[in-house]
């Protein structure tokens, strides 16, 4: 099993549930979540020595926040505490044709505020991997310089980086930064990334015409052209049907060879949110453990389709109950 840590902001999700829209809701659900935490949790749980760097206010919120990641198995240990807010988002979840929103309230929290001065470069030496997001670097240019840095301080201390891309147009047109140029200086940086022909367009600034494995395969080419360091690129591809009726498939790219699942059909999803952290953790599992791509990938989807049906920001299972799914799980009773 790997050391794997994972950086970026631990958040408070609050939900509308039953159906309503946020303006009409009386109680709103809450959830620890946050990509890279999610990250976290369900490595943990797969059995990896996985930890969280981060920032969180001296509250009870923040306090309630290491409890819930230390209950899924993740270190906590580096975690630091200031005076402060806590993150948040707001979620409306989609129905029927109603698309889904989220609203961030993340300004002025107590990791945004206070990632001037935190350092984790003593976290770094030991080996395994640094997993980061394109979300942290979108919220301010401290947070974008910190995780640049990190990144380049765990490749040459001999940590193999992995980072999902993460575009989140919303952050980046209210922090007011260069994605293209962030995202793609930390690609730079990457051994794995995750994204798709999208990602790859927004990084390398190419268009990718056409549709299906070829365009996939042209991006990925890519992208292993303008980022040398890079060995491997897992994405997914989703097709809505509504807002509980998805199709999902997968896709590992080497810089030699290409899977590629076949799609899997999700009828009557339970929570989508953190589906593509699930996915990531699935392949950094697979990859950790010896696993070559084609396996890294079906565990990637396998954990995925999981994350539809549990609620919250997390995937929650165990190593034995992910192997029986990948191998062919059903939604019967196991006894």
């Amino acid at each position: 099993m790997a050391r794997i840590l994972c950086f970026g902001e631990i958040l408070l999700r609050l939900a509308a549930t039953g159906g309503d829209l946020l303006v009409q809701s009386r109680s709103l659900a809450m959830h620890v979540g946050g990509a890279e935490a999610n990250v976290a949790a369900a490595l943990a749980q797969l059995g990896h020595n996985a930890a969280v760097l981060s920032i969180l206010p001296e509250s009870r919120l923040g306090d309630a926040a290491i409890s819930a990641l230390g209950a899924r198995g993740v270190d906590t240990r580096r975690i630091a505490r200031r005076p402060g807010r806590m993150g948040l988002y707001f979620f409306e979840p989609g129905a029927g044709a109603r698309a889904g929103e989220i609203v961030y309230d993340r300004a002025g929290s107590a990791f945004a505020d206070g990632l001037g001065t935190a350092v984790w470069d003593d976290a770094l030496p030991g080996g395994g991997w640094l997993h980061l997001s394109g979300i942290t670097p979108a919220l301010t240019a401290v947070a974008a310089n910190a995780t640049l840095a990190l990144a380049r301080a765990a490749r040459a201390a001999g940590l193999r980086v992995s980072f999902d891309c993460n575009y989140r147009p919303s952050l980046w047109q209210a922090s007011g930064g260069d994605a293209p140029t962030i995202l793609g200086a930390l690609a730079a940086e990457a051994d794995l990334l995750f994204g798709n022909y999208r990602d790859a367009a927004l990084l390398t600034g190419a268009a990718f015409d056409g549709d299906g494995p070829e365009r996939r395969r042209a991006a990925a080419e890519a992208l292993f052209t303008a980022f040398p360091n890079l060995t491997t690129i897992a994405s997914t591809s989703r097709h809505v049907d509504g807002a509980d009726t998805h199709r999902l498939s997968a896709r590992i790219d080497t810089p030699d060879d290409a899977v590629q699942l076949e799609e899997t059909a999700l009828t009557g999803i339970v929570d989508r949110i953190g589906g593509g952290d699930a996915f990531a953790a699935g392949v950094l599992h697979g990859l950790a453990t010896g696993g070559d791509p084609a396996r890294a990938a079906r565990v990637g989807l396998a954990a995925a389709v999981q994350k539809h049906f549990i609620s919250g920001d997390v995937w929650i299972g165990d190593a034995a109950g992910l192997d029986a799914f990948v191998i062919g799980g059903t939604g019967d009773i196991r006894r």
